[in-house]
């Protein structure tokens, strides 16, 4: 369909009698106008050569801005035809009113994390609000365009966070996935030119450095089993973490939003909360006897298991995100103390009954079992998690080599 951008004196007047000088915007046969700001008497107003008189007094001022208007308003239309096959006569408006190009990197972080916070998205918030406020301090700037987003900025900020924060390669990494991540967005709304981006193969790689994934072994489990004379809190942070392992690293947000209502027929029924899915597992003997203790707090049939959601607003998502965060930083201090009481010379965290789970299995599960156990959507996900506790053939080999 075709475009027909031009300027025109709109026949609305004011109270004072005066008509609008406008850009009169076509397109789809529909007509949206948009205005400069200034207005005149309309016997000052040429039709055919659509211009003010040279009798009004302004009239080279008022001429040249009109001009500059509707150069504006054509560049804005080719611009959007490049990014977009069909467009609005309301879209080419707004484009020219508030320019996409002005748009700052600060306007897109804004929007993106009020759009995780409007959804609920609490954890990847927590986490992307603080990477966006590291660039965002960095850059010293609050107008900040995608255009001024390169190569040299980011290895820049890259070498910040490893100097000046003391953070670690992966937690770099992280940082540079959420630029990413807004550079994509603002690809996708016109803001910037994708031949401008800074990342790729030969030019900013995102690649997750390997870590290495540290669990406790049977032995140094079977300590923190036998610890005796805790403190009530410790004694509770390692009912909790034993609680987790017994079902394969439960995460500790869905540890502590088990109900009494969710056991029964001896099984565990619930609904894993970061991907919803509805789960059920036997409960071990060694999970009964844990609850044993938790029994004598029990109010009714929905009430939760454990203590720290029991004066949760349910109906407040972010009221039960930051019981879970406030819950799992207390339990991964006291966890600390019951390392060093167990003598351990490893870290000990709430995480880490996931890796003891997996260190302790090994290649003793199938590999599609434990995919049902970690509660993983792909295997490939459970193949790579593995890997980091399979060590039995590696070890065979180098044996069968130098044991000579």
């Amino acid at each position: 369909m075709s475009s027909n951008i031009k300027v025109t004196l709109r026949k609305k007047a004011n109270k004072q009698g005066f008509f609008p000088l406008v850009v009169r915007i076509t397109k789809n046969r529909k007509t949206n106008y948009l205005y400069t700001g200034h207005y005149i008497d309309i016997k000052y107003w040429d039709e055919d050569n659509r211009e003010v008189r040279k009798s009004h007094p302004n009239s080279k001022r008022l001429n040249n801005l009109l001009i500059n208007k509707l150069a504006e308003a054509n560049q804005t239309l080719i611009d959007l035809q490049t990014h977009k096959n069909d467009i609005s006569s309301k879209q080419i408006k707004k484009e020219i009113a508030s320019p996409l190009s002005k748009t700052s990197f600060k306007d897109i972080a804004d929007k993106y994390l009020d759009e995780l916070e409007k959804t609920n998205k609490l954890q990847r918030l927590s986490s992307d609000k603080a990477r966006v406020g590291h660039f965002v301090r960095f850059v010293d700037n609050d107008d900040l365009s995608f255009r001024e987003i390169d190569e040299a900025l980011l290895r820049r900020f890259s070498m910040y966070l490893k100097t000046s924060r003391k953070v670690s390669q992966r937690s770099v990494i992280n940082n540079l996935i959420v630029i990413r991540t807004l550079y994509n967005k603002a690809i996708r709304l016109g803001i910037v030119d994708r031949k401008l981006y800074p990342f790729g193969a030969d030019k900013i790689r995102i690649k997750f450095p390997e870590t290495e994934k540290i669990g406790l072994t049977i032995e140094e489990i079977q300590s923190i089993e036998a610890l005796d004379n805790l403190s009530e809190q410790k004694a509770h942070a390692r009912n909790v973490w034993l609680f987790s392992f017994y079902l394969a690293g439960m995460r500790a947000g869905d540890v502590l939003k088990i109900k009494w209502s969710d056991i029964y027929d001896g099984r565990l029924h619930y609904r894993m909360g970061k991907n919803e899915k509805l789960l059920s597992f036997r409960l071990p003997a060694k999970i009964n006897s844990l609850l044993k203790f938790y029994e004598t707090d029990k109010r009714f049939n929905e009430d939760f298991v454990f203590p720290e959601m029991k004066n949760a607003n349910l109906k407040n998502p972010k009221d039960i995100f930051n019981k879970v965060k406030t819950a799992n930083k207390k339990f991964n201090k006291y966890l600390v103390q019951i390392a060093e009481k167990a003598a351990l010379n490893k870290k000990l965290t709430m995480h880490i009954a996931r890796h003891s789970f997996g260190n302790i299995s090994g290649d003793k599960i199938p590999i599609q079992m434990l995919q049902k156990l970690y509660r993983h959507s792909s295997v490939t996900t459970t193949i790579h998690y593995q890997a980091n506790f399979m060590h039995k053939e590696t070890d065979d080999a180098l044996e069968k080599v130098i044991n000579f």
